[in-house]
């Protein structure tokens, strides 16, 4: 896995190819393409075909059924906004990583009950940042963190330079590569 996880939001399919031409431009090799959209399985299916050097991954994957397409697509990781227990079983039957989102104590003794040690921390900037990140660590210093949302220049480094931030993620590498590299 990278250490950045751009946030692809693929609105027409004809767009895969440009975005994700325009994250290896900027130097990234991995996008979490979101199941919020008509066309993302086909989005998937399209990013693993012609991009296989890249990690492709579904994001907002909330149910078994998308998982499963996600996977069938071609998905090599999957990412939920909250923790979904039947996610995570597709995902242990398949051995595909799952990042869910969990932010409370609760979430995380869950996502750790289920085999789960690396979750995505959504949104990180409502719910206090690497502050909020560091005092959950301490009880659980098995655990590594996928912060997203108001993850961007101003705070990347800050993020990345601490040993329990598996990766970071966010729609704003997504957004930055696309307008530097398509217009």
């Amino acid at each position: 896995m990278k250490r950045i996880i751009p946030v692809v939001v693929v609105n027409e399919i004809n767009d895969t190819v440009k975005i994700l031409e325009a994250l290896i431009k900027d130097g990234i090799n991995c996008a979490e393409i979101t199941f919020r959209t008509e066309c993302a399985e086909k989005a998937v299916a399209l990013a693993v075909k012609e991009f296989p050097d890249m990690e492709i991954g579904a994001g907002t994957v909330i149910n078994a059924e998308q998982c499963r397409r996600a996977l069938d697509a071609g998905a090599q990781f999957i990412v939920s906004p909250g923790l979904s227990e039947e996610v995570a079983v597709v995902c242990a039957q398949s051995n595909t990583p799952y990042y869910p989102g969990c932010v409370t104590p609760t979430e995380i003794i869950k996502a750790l009950s289920l085999g789960i040690t690396t979750v995505k921390f959504f949104p990180a900037n409502v719910y206090g940042g690497l502050n909020a990140l560091q005092a959950l660590s301490a009880p659980f210093p098995q655990v590594k963190f996928i912060p997203t949302g108001g993850v961007d220049d101003g705070n990347l480094r800050e993020y990345l330079s601490w040993d329990k931030i598996f990766a970071v993620g966010g729609s704003y590498f997504t957004d930055r590569a696309v307008k530097k590299w398509t217009e």
